[in-house]
């Protein structure tokens, strides 16, 4: 590419050239996905062995994917995301999300979603799903924490834009304290019936923290502001109070963390929660 002496110190221009084209952005997606390996990355994105060759060599090279071998005979590698590549999930996600809004929508803001969009379909289609094993996100009290429990039978997952916020306008953005207070509510049922909770913001862990204390919080909020729970699953956001905030849903997961049940949108919020614990129950019978 030639560049104008100026590009030499645009990062726009850096990061285009680190991107390249469409097909490292989709490599770069479904690596977060958890595609890792090349034979799941060439079906998920349908490339030529030959072209993702090149693209997952030109990604190593830029320091965006390391490999790291893991079988000898035949010699095969997984690409994961480094530093680098990790800090470029929020471009991937504002990406997704501005591509939901204004090329697969009709650029309203909104934090919740018609039965005919594409978020709809996107999240309905995530029964089956297993989440990347190694996915951890931070906890309200600083330790990393797994999305599911290891020990239980079904965890529930409900992410939410977050609390203490006044969100206007924007249908679909209130209703954070109460979800949460009728999870806390309902935690002895959950508990009784072997499920975890887990409750999911964007918000820092410090935002986080003080709202679980005041409000007595038993179970775990997570921050996902670095957007790798959003990115591996492709949840739908809204830019909302300064930030990319994930709109609300329910997932609910198996001990082997497949996702089992979604529900979304969540617009009644007392029925949302009732539903999951019966969806729990259900899950951890299995």
């Amino acid at each position: 590419m030639r560049m104008h002496n100026a590009d030499e110190t645009c990062g726009i221009t850096q990061a285009a050239l680190v991107l390249g084209d469409w097909w490292n952005v989709l490599v770069l997606r479904e690596v977060a996905r958890g595609h890792v390996r090349f034979d799941a990355l060439a079906a998920e994105i349908g490339l030529s062995r030959k072209v993702l060759s090149e693209r997952l060599g030109r990604l190593v090279a830029s320091g965006v994917l390391t490999r790291s071998l893991y079988q000898r005979r035949p010699v095969r590698y997984e690409y994961l995301l480094t530093d680098a590549g990790t800090a470029l999930l929020p471009l991937l996600v504002a990406m997704q999300d501005w591509g939901d809004r204004w090329v697969l929508g009709d650029g309203t803001l909104t934090a919740t979603a018609e039965a005919d969009s594409a978020e709809h379909t996107r999240v309905h289609a995530l029964p089956g799903t297993r989440l990347p094993a190694d996915l951890q996100l931070p906890g309200a009290h600083g330790t990393d924490t797994p999305l599911v429990s290891p020990d239980a039978p079904a965890t529930v997952l409900f992410t939410y834009p977050g609390t203490g916020i006044e969100w206007g306008p924007i249908p679909g953005a209130a209703g954070c304290t109460l979800e949460n207070r009728l999870f806390r509510e309902a935690w002895p049922d959950f508990e009784q019936a072997g499920a975890q909770i887990r409750g999911i913001s964007t918000q820092l862990t410090e935002e986080q923290r003080e709202f679980a204390s005041t409000e007595k919080i038993p179970y775990p909020l997570l921050s996902d502001a670095s957007h790798q729970l959003a990115a591996a699953l492709r949840l739908p956001t809204f830019r909302g109070a300064g930030r990319l905030r994930h709109k609300r849903l329910i997932l609910i997961t198996d001990a082997e963390r497949t996702v089992r049940h979604v529900l979304f949108p969540v617009d009644d919020i007392p029925h949302a929660v009732t539903e999951s614990l019966r969806l729990a129950k259900e899950c951890a019978a299995l």
